[in-house]
């Protein structure tokens, strides 16, 4: 090759490197501003034990990025300068000279000391993870998964949420992030979380709150979790449960404890009416009946039997037309307050009798059922 050619290709493999760093430089820029809000790492933790595993993961991502910076230097180092147009010749015995001997024994041990440094305080917070607090005024929230919403009870107070997703009309933007109830939680107080499930698997995720734990039927699993901040924290189910897997949202809204107290005050103010609302001794006409019924219909039994009634055949059957909605008003109650066995049917005898009553009494009349049936709370205090 003549030197001139040399010349021209050297000057060509320059422009050609020069562009392509213009580039990347440019592009890089560009998605810097494209994703300006773009989220790429875990959100800002709300519980110390989330602090601590964010603090690890910050340290590996730290360390891996100086030890890929220092891989890829050495890389394009030798691409650049061993190069055969430099008209490098290859060492072949570099392998026998003390750095090349002794290279093989260094670089694991710096690599291992590495995976050590991370590992040992790992495992000091996994055992704060799973090591649940043993004490007298710790608050226990026991956590119940079910097909497709969440119930929380609060059983140092005897309080129970019932958690759905609000439908997208009503959330907007946070179309299956948002929930009617939210699991409401004081800061500075250890929080035992009592996890279970009353049908299939689920698993109970809060990012903030760091720990992912399943909700298995017939077993209970602990976690637990100390909040630091007042906020609105979002998570989901993170096990795969069934066709509306999606629609089970957990929406954590972190509190001061004097506002927690009167939140508490306010729900066992809201049980007390509702019970002496059902135990009263009144005659409720179909329009009221029918009224609540909707309501409490579409938040309990919608998710499966589907707000037009038409259910999900073979394993949520349809209430529009069936003999169950249309013939026996107690084996209607039955149903509904002791569940069916074999199938995904649970029992919702926990309602009061007037709940029971205002559900059966919309699904014998709704859908063109219209048997005219009226079942009033005294019909359901007979049926338990």
């Amino acid at each position: 090759m003549s030197a001139t050619q040399q010349l021209i290709n050297n000057q060509s493999y320059k422009l050609k490197a020069a562009s392509l760093t213009g580039i990347i430089v440019a592009g890089m820029l560009y998605a810097d501003k494209c994703r300006a809000e773009y989220g790429i790492n875990f959100p800002p933790p709300a519980a110390d034990v989330a602090q601590e595993i964010y603090d690890i993961h910050m340290l590996t991502m730290q360390i891996t990025t100086v030890l890929l910076l220092i891989v890829f230097g050495f890389v394009f180092y030798s691409l650049y300068y061993h190069r055969k147009s430099r008209g490098f010749q290859a060492d072949q015995n570099f392998h026998n000279s003390w750095f090349g001997n002794w290279s093989w024994v260094v670089v694991p041990v710096m690599v291992l000391g590495v995976d050590l440094t991370i590992a040992g305080k790992a495992d000091a917070v996994l055992k704060k993870v799973w090591d649940v607090p043993k004490e007298e005024n710790i608050l226990d929230v026991k956590v119940t998964g079910h097909q497709w919403w969440w119930e929380f009870d609060y059983l140092d107070h005897d309080i129970k949420v019932e958690s759905r997703y609000v439908p997208e009309k009503e959330s907007g933007d946070l179309y299956l992030r948002e929930v009617d109830n939210r699991l409401v939680l004081p800061t500075g107080q250890k929080i035992r979380f009592l996890h279970t499930s009353a049908d299939v698997l689920h698993a109970f995720w809060v990012p903030e709150l760091a720990v992912k734990k399943d909700a298995i039927p017939g077993y209970i699993t602990e976690t637990w979790a100390e909040l630091n901040r007042e906020g609105v924290f979002r998570g989901q189910c993170a096990e795969l449960c069934g066709t509306w897997h999606s629609r089970m949202p957990i929406v954590v809204e972190s509190v001061s404890p004097q506002q927690f107290a009167a939140w508490v005050d306010d729900q066992k103010a809201i049980k007390v009416a509702a019970a002496a609302e059902a135990s009263a001794d009144k005659t409720w006409s179909m329009d009221e009946l029918m009224a609540k019924g909707k309501t409490l219909y579409d938040t309990k039994c919608a998710a499966c039997h589907q707000v037009n009634g038409v259910g999900l055949p073979p394993a949520f059957p349809a209430l529009k037309g069936s003999p169950m909605a249309t013939g026996s008003i107690e084996a209607h109650l039955e149903i509904v307050i002791k569940g069916k066995e074999g199938t995904a049917m649970q029992p919702w005898g926990s309602l009061n009798d007037l709940e029971i009553a205002a559900i059966v009494t919309y699904e014998r009349n709704a859908w063109d059922n219209n048997t005219g049936d009226v079942v009033q709370p005294s019909d359901v205090k007979q049926a338990r």
